[in-house]
């Protein structure tokens, strides 16, 4: 079983598309290092050899940042730009869309489900006598 960084490659998966599961490594990053390392993109997973594990590994740790690094880098520059009160700061702050997206009728995915008494906001209550 191929392991790098702490993160279990998929067994069956072409090699190309393994490396992939690592955070902050896609596609193209991930030929990239198979082509300096001489690794069919074909090969499987469960087909390595130790040796190309092992320079899997060494190559990844020592020119990349990848998994726990980059998140707390990401967090950090998240972090600096809410301290500072940059308007990018502001919005990731509110959990709003941060790179001008509209918000009147789209980014739910940001903003989450509808609230349910806005819709009926101006809408007068009945009583009953």
């Amino acid at each position: 079983m191929a392991r790098i960084e702490g993160v279990n490659l998929p067994r069956e998966k072409r090699i190309e598309y393994g490396l992939t599961y690592l955070f902050g490594v896609g596609l193209k990053r991930s030929r990239d290092i198979l082509n300096k390392l001489h690794i069919n993109f074909d090969t499987r997973v469960k087909d390595l050899t130790d040796q190309e594990v092992a320079a899997l590994q060494k190559e990844v740790t020592s020119n990349y940042m990848v998994e726990g690094d980059l998140r707390k880098e990401i967090k950090a520059d998240i972090k600096r730009l809410q301290d500072i009160g940059s308007y990018r700061g502001l919005r990731h702050k509110r959990s709003l869309p941060v790179r001008g997206q509209r918000t009147k009728t789209n980014a739910r995915t940001r903003k989450g489900p509808r609230k349910a008494g806005s819709i009926v906001a101006l809408k007068r209550k009945v009583t009953k006598k």
